[in-house]
C-alpha cells in the first residue's frame, strides 16, 4: 500500500486528546450523524490500515473498543504529542510508516494512504495540501523516534515545522465540493455544516 517492495500499510493514529474547548469539551464523542466523532474517524482508518491505534492525553480520557490507547508522554504539548506515540506504536508494531489524523476530521479521503504512500519516495513526510490549507495533521511520516525526541527536547511543538526539518513532499488534494475533505470540526458552528452535509449527501442518489 505505501510501496512496492513493502506490502504492509503504514500504522494509522488517530489523535484524540485535545480538550475541545471550541466545541464545549469532550470533542471525540461529540455525535455527528448519530455517531461520536471517534467512531467516524476509526471507520476511515480501519478501512486503510490493519494497524490502528487512538492517541489520548491519559488512560480513561476515552474509550475506543478494542483500539489500543496510546497516553501522551508529555501531556499539554498538543498534537506533537500525539505524533510522539504515533512513533512508538508504529516501531513497536514494525511499521516503517504511520499516518497521524484527527478525530475531527470526518470526511478524509478513503485513499489517503495509498495517495500520501505513493508520493513519499525518497522524503520523511507527505503532508497534503487541501484549497491552498497545508494539512500536517493528515500527513504520513516515515518512523524516526530520536529526531522527534530531540525536536521535543529543544520544546518544539509544530508538526509543520517538524516535518519541513525532516523533508516534506506536499501532495495537492484538488477535489472539489461543498466541503473540503480535510475540514476540521472544531466549533459548534463546523459540526452544524458537517451535519447538513451528512443529510445532503444522504438525500442525493447515486449515480
Amino acid at each position: 500500500m505505501t510501496r512496492p517492495d513493502d506490502p504492509s500499510p503504514p500504522a494509522i493514529v488517530i489523535a484524540a486528546g485535545g480538550e475541545g474547548q471550541r466545541i464545549g469539551g469532550n470533542k471525540p464523542v461529540r455525535l455527528l450523524g448519530g455517531r461520536p466523532l471517534l467512531a467516524h474517524a476509526i471507520e476511515n482508518a480501519a478501512a486503510q490500515s490493519d494497524c490502528v491505534a487512538v492517541a489520548v492525553r491519559e488512560a480513561g480520557q476515552i474509550e475506543a473498543g478494542s483500539l489500543p490507547l496510546l497516553c501522551d508522554a508529555a501531556p499539554g504539548r498538543g498534537p506533537i504529542s500525539a505524533l510522539a506515540s504515533a512513533f512508538a506504536f508504529a516501531a513497536a508494531q514494525g511499521r516503517p510508516e504511520v499516518l497521524l489524523i484527527g478525530c475531527d476530521q470526518p470526511f478524509l479521503p478513503h485513499d489517503l494512504a495509498t495517495r500520501l504512500g505513493a508520493a513519499l519516495d525518497g522524503h520523511k513526510v507527505a503532508m497534503p495540501v487541501s484549497r491552498g490549507k497545508y494539512q500536517p495533521l493528515a500527513a504520513l511520516w516515515r518512523v524516526d523516534q530520536t529526531a522527534l525526541a530531540d525536536y521535543i527536547a529543544q520544546g518544539a511543538a509544530s508538526l509543520w515545522r517538524f516535518a519541513t526539518a525532516q523533508g516534506v513532499v506536499h501532495v495537492e488534494w484538488a477535489e472539489t465540493g461543498a466541503l473540503d475533505p480535510f475540514a476540521n470540526i472544531n466549533d459548534s458552528a463546523a459540526l452544524a455544516e458537517a451535519e447538513a452535509h451528512l443529510s445532503t449527501a444522504a438525500r442525493t442518489p447515486a449515480r
